[in-house]
């Protein structure tokens, strides 16, 4: 099975754009000094175990919100928006989101708090631990913003009507979820491009993050002005060694999970670090889940957090993702064999290279200009959306300037400010202006607009 463009003129627009979304985004605890906080979790939140929206991620420092899966864009990224508001104001006067996926300034390894939980969740801290042992406290400290999507199953139903011959509904639906990520997984170094915003870091991170940048601000801080994103470039938050797990079905893909497990290579099924992950109907039995239940959607674990907005996150890089989606489940795949392993070099090339305006990738084992090939991609969507009744034109003409124009993208923007008033300065006066604008927002914004969402937010909070 092989779905392309003319097999989408099959469902009406509206069922094409049919979709589910979803938003976890991580965001660490900071002094007004741009110091890591260290106080516990905030009471006010609740039980992080059973608070579905705000909890922590590796570090107690380390806020993580977590939406439901809404029917658009708009609503998933509103009611994160406006969480993420609630969130902020409520954390201390002298505390604030750090709005940059590097962390701010650490104290030594062994003071970085690890999430605490009762009995309860014994078996999370312990994963935590066995994390910081195996990748290092400070790399745990990176943050980011994963985007949940699925097809709705009505479009995915009249899909298999008319193409599924020979085959079940389970495996046609795992089919598109896994094209779909496998061409994710080729073509994702444009996300990181278009939307990369991690460009420096502070001396008390990594050695091997500062080795990768070519300046310093005179503040104990360091950046590169060469990439967008260090979060995704080789010294990122990922596998010790290189995996390339088949995406062919369901059953090879967790054949070599099983194969990484038993050899010890990895901790946990979940300790996968891949820029698309394949999502279960059962997380806490991935394995058994994919294989009995299949996929039920993906994540997309790209985006770097955005400190140009109040919630660390732009709304039209969402509804990009959307039709990059819907392209990467129509494209043809090239049968390029080592196609995963030149994706991975792309990618990290992308993040750490991108704006040397002669910087090449590498397609199908021959060399192409970064900027040429995003140029044809934008244009490819372009033409789907003509083809397919889709009217986002002025999101596809945003990338597209980004793409002609590099001085557009976030990275540049930020090496602008990096470059005036230093790595962590620049962060701590973005971090204050978010907070003041969430509070601003809240403070003038018809509440009863916003009623489900604080009757969500306190659900399981003790504030009020």
């Amino acid at each position: 099975m092989n779905l392309n463009l003319n097999n989408l003129k099959s469902l009406t627009t509206e069922e094409i754009m049919a979709s589910s979304f979803g938003i976890e985004w991580e965001g660490l605890r900071t002094t007004s000094n741009g110091h890591l906080s260290l106080t516990p979790h905030p009471k006010r939140f609740g039980d992080k175990l059973k608070n579905p929206i705000v909890t922590t991620d590796f570090s107690e420092s380390q806020l993580e919100i977590i939406t439901e899966a809404y029917d658009s864009v708009d609503e998933a990224f509103d009611m994160f928006s406006i969480i993420s508001d609630l969130i902020n104001i409520n954390l201390k006067k002298d505390e604030y989101i750090w709005f940059q996926s590097i962390p701010c300034i650490l104290p030594k390894a062994d003071k970085i708090p690890i999430a605490k939980y009762s009995i309860e969740g014994i078996n999370s801290e312990i994963y935590r631990k066995e994390l910081a042992k195996k990748y290092g406290f400070k790399k745990q400290m990176i943050s980011g913003v994963h985007f949940n999507f699925s097809f709705k199953e009505s479009s995915i139903e009249k899909l298999y009507e008319l193409f599924g011959k020979n085959m079940t509904y389970k495996e046609f639906k795992d089919e598109i979820y896994l094209k779909l990520s496998r061409n994710y997984l080729r073509y994702c170094w444009i996300i990181i491009y278009l939307t990369g915003c991690s460009v420096g870091c502070h001396e008390t991170f990594t050695k091997d993050c500062i080795k990768l940048t070519d300046c310093e601000d005179g503040y104990g801080g360091h950046y590169t002005t060469k990439g967008p994103s260090l979060r995704n470039s080789s010294i990122g938050y990922k596998n010790l060694i290189k995996l390339y797990p088949s995406y062919k079905n369901v059953l090879s893909f967790t054949d070599d999970l099983k194969s990484y497990l038993k050899k010890g290579v990895l901790i946990q099924a979940k300790e996968l670090y891949a820029q698309i992950r394949l999502k279960p109907k059962d997380p806490q039995n991935m394995i058994t889940s994919l294989i009995n239940d299949g996929i039920q959607y993906v994540e997309i674990r790209t985006l770097d957090i955005n400190p140009f907005y109040k919630c660390g996150l732009i709304k039209h890089d969402m509804k990009f993702l959307h039709i990059f989606l819907i392209y990467m489940l129509i494209k043809d795949e090239s049968e390029y064999e080592n196609w995963q392993e030149e994706a991975i070099l792309n990618e990290e090339n992308t993040a750490e290279k991108a704006y040397d305006s002669s910087m090449r990738l590498i397609k199908d084992g021959s060399e192409i200009i970064l900027k040429d090939w995003a140029l044809e991609l934008i244009n490819e969507m372009y033409i789907m959306c003509e083809e397919l009744g889709i009217k986002k034109e002025k999101t596809l003409d945003l990338m597209y300037n980004r793409i002609k124009n590099p001085s557009l993208t976030y990275g540049q923007r930020l090496i602008k400010l990096v470059e005036k008033n230093g790595f962590i300065n620049t962060h701590v006066e973005l971090s204050k202006n978010n907070k003041k604008a969430s509070k601003t927002f809240v403070e003038t914004t018809d509440l009863s607009e916003i009623k489900e969402i604080k009757k969500m937010y306190y659900k399981c909070a003790t504030c009020n």
